[in-house]
């Protein structure tokens, strides 16, 4: 039997080979046993790189057609369907990567979404950004965390995800290309898209979905419930200028620094649940120190022009908590992701080139329900809300105010001593030296003081001088789940009400985010038509 004309082959290549085309075609031809003059045409479908030791490997796979050229891609464009007239309507409260994917899937099924958003929309929201990094000053519905996009907006993009089982993840990145994000997130193996393309990405599916008969109403934050009369079922929303909207179903999409609204639904009876989380510090670096560990070359010498900024993921476990890496940003930066004035929290974004000089990510130790018991008397079950806030307070005033966070070296850190100085930082608004290891409780500092020493030996280099710490990195994830039925995914208690993302504790970043936007959607509109 005859081989198919196009197959797909996987090649391992040395850096300074990985851009050349002809060698693709010789690794490719040996790989398949053919001629490389047999290949008519070859096409890279995934690109990804393996820095596990020296010398650093490129990995590709490629398309490979030996009977005339390639097919050749479609082009990825927003093709949307107009809602009819009479389109039954759906809620949608929150316009995170969750709410926005929740929207177009509805209209694909022939229903109107009805998009609320507490803050402004992209473009109008980076200008809210200014008197939080440059006066210290909380803008609290429109800042790093609220807004169109939600939080991820301003945070790098980031689109690696292991929630392969959840759904098309292919499906969330083409939709986004069809948006205008980059193309190449279709073949990096960990792809992001930028802080700077990011809000026209967003800006662009906003379009889509008023373009094909939805409705988006941006500064309308949710204040109420609407029930029927047995209190059983959701009919639909009121927000604070009393304006009520109303549909078939309600999915609740706000993400995790909504704590309003996790007041609301206790306050409103509905049932709620604890969870672990994680709570820590910004650590920060040279990227140019982490590109010499990460790639295996001496400081000081010129990273290649087709790595990218290196990034690192670190994990280890002490006494039944996790301590590990999170939301790591190569060439990046650390920005003020307070919701409120009284407050200082960390975070890190990065913008498509990550070509800043510094490398952050977020170092954090995981926190159990138990370990907020002595918040259960006065909060309940928002008892981990509480631990946050008093964390974030903590920092405000260590820091100063006017957003400085509490820094310190993370060499000082491991000595438990006042750093007399603090390394060069990424971050605007500046910084106060502070005691970290005593103003976080003191289950966080000790182990996170273990996961450092281990995460030094495994990485040589991590522990310098030039290495500082900031605090607070607390918005990790919610401390809350709000319960569903795995079925239909309603809550059990409230009919029609559909939790959804990373505010009701069931995702863990863009993609997978989008993801439960997808199936909340397609769940909400096949429940509705019966």
């Amino acid at each position: 039997m005859s081989k198919p004309p196009i197959h797909t082959v996987d090649i391992v290549l040395p850096l300074e080979q990985s851009e050349d085309v002809e060698v693709w075609k010789k690794k490719a031809g040996r790989k398949l046993k053919i001629h490389p003059k047999s290949i008519e045409d070859i096409r890279l479908r995934k690109h990804s790189i393996d820095a596990r030791k020296s010398p650093v490997k490129i990995q590709l796979r490629l398309e490979v057609s030996t009977s005339g050229p390639l097919p050749e891609d479609p082009v990825l464009t927003p093709n949307y369907e107009t809602i009819g007239a009479n389109a039954r309507k759906l809620v949608i409260v929150g316009s995170g990567p969750a709410g926005m994917f929740a929207a177009l899937r509805a209209i694909e099924l022939g229903w109107k979404p009805i998009l609320l958003e507490r803050g402004k929309d992209a473009i109008k929201r980076r200008f809210d950004l200014a008197p939080i990094l440059r006066e210290g000053r909380v803008i609290e519905d429109s800042n790093y965390c609220f807004g169109e996009g939600g939080a991820g907006t301003f945070s790098d993009g980031k689109l690696y995800t292991r929630a392969t089982k959840r759904g098309p993840v292919r499906f969330v990145y083409e939709t986004l290309v069809a948006h205008g994000a980059p193309p190449r997130i279709l073949t990096d193996a960990h792809p992001h898209i930028g802080s700077n393309l990011l809000p026209n990405v967003v800006r662009a599916m906003r379009e889509s979905i008023i373009a094909a008969g939805g409705e988006v109403h941006f500064e309308t934050k949710v204040s109420g419930l609407l029930k029927s009369a047995d209190r059983k079922r959701i009919r639909g929303v009121v927000s604070t200028d009393g304006r009520e909207f109303t549909g078939e179903g309600v999915i609740l999409a706000t993400g995790h620094s909504a704590r309003d609204i996790y007041r609301l639904l206790h306050q409103e009876g509905v049932r709620l649940e604890q969870k672990p989380f994680a709570v820590g510090v910004r650590i920060e670096h040279p990227q140019p120190l982490i590109d010499s560990i990460q790639y295996h070359y001496e400081r000081g010498t010129e990273r290649p022009r087709i790595l990218p900024a290196a990034k690192y993921r670190l994990a280890t476990k002490i006494e039944d908590r996790g301590v590990h890496s999170f939301c790591m940003c190569p060439g990046g930066f650390i920005v003020p992701s307070a919701t409120e004035n009284d407050e200082v929290v960390v975070n890190g974004m990065s913008l498509a080139r990550r070509d800043s000089p510094f490398a952050n990510s977020g170092l954090v130790v995981t926190v159990e329900p138990e370990d907020t018991k002595e918040f259960v008397p006065e909060h309940g079950v928002l008892a981990g809300i509480a631990f946050q806030k008093e964390m974030e307070v903590v920092a405000s005033k260590a820091g100063g105010g006017v957003q400085k966070a509490p820094g310190q070296r993370v060499t000082d850190f491991l000595k438990g001593k006042v750093s007399g100085s603090l390394p060069k930082t990424s971050y605007f608004p500046g910084l106060t030296s502070a005691p970290l290891h005593e103003l976080m409780p003191q289950f966080v500092a000790w182990r996170m003081k273990e996961g450092l020493e281990q995460f030094g030996a495994s990485m040589k280099g991590y522990i310098t001088e030039e290495c500082g710490l900031l605090g607070f990195e607390t918005r990790t994830s919610s401390p809350v789940r709000i319960p569903r039925d795995e079925g239909n995914l309603q809550h059990p208690e409230l009919s029609g009400f559909y939790p959804c993302g990373e505010g009701a504790g069931f995702a863990g970043g863009i993609v997978s985010a989008a993801l439960d936007g997808v199936r909340c959607a397609e769940s909400a509109c096949s429940v509705g038509t019966k």
